[in-house]
């Protein structure tokens, strides 16, 4: 491994990748024998959601965006758009997919593993949070103003 890979926290890359793998295959292996229409409903809605986050999240970042939690040296710190009401739109719509993924195929195992990549997503962002605050003073204002996942609540 690279040193910039271990720098710019490509362990976290990894873990992730893996959670959702295992996600994705929880998915379709380990589906319950009910069919609950309720079920697959929620998980329509948590993938739609997941798409209000991820898309106007990922346009807003533009060239900022990059698999790594640590910023490159020349982001630019952005609170504007999906970006004023969460501080981590992209994590939000990851999750929100999983979620949704594991409803859809009404795959307990997977929902269980959803819940794991939320707790996973929770401590990555605020191990990335204290490489924000480093990079750009201004951040801890904005932690303080917006919430990390959900607007006004978490």
């Amino acid at each position: 491994m690279s040193n910039s890979f271990v720098r710019r926290g490509g362990w976290w890359v990894v873990g992730q990748l893996l959670l959702l793998l295992a996600i994705a295959g929880l998915g379709m292996s380990c589906r319950a024998t009910m069919n609950l229409h309720l079920g697959f409903s929620f998980g329509v809605v948590f993938l739609v959601t997941s798409a209000i986050c991820g898309i106007p999240g990922a346009l807003t970042l533009g060239r900022n965006l990059t698999p790594y939690p640590k910023p490159s040296a020349n982001a630019r710190f952005v609170q504007h758009g999906i970006y004023a009401l969460i501080r981590h739109p992209l994590y939000t719509a990851v999750f929100c997919a999983a979620v949704g993924w594991s409803l859809v195929w009404q795959s307990w195992p997977a929902l269980a593993a959803s819940m794991a990549l939320g707790l996973f997503f929770d401590a990555k962002a605020r191990h990335e949070e204290g490489w924000l605050r480093q990079k750009f003073p201004e951040y801890a204002g904005y932690e303080r103003c917006v919430r990390r996942f959900i607007p006004w609540i978490y």
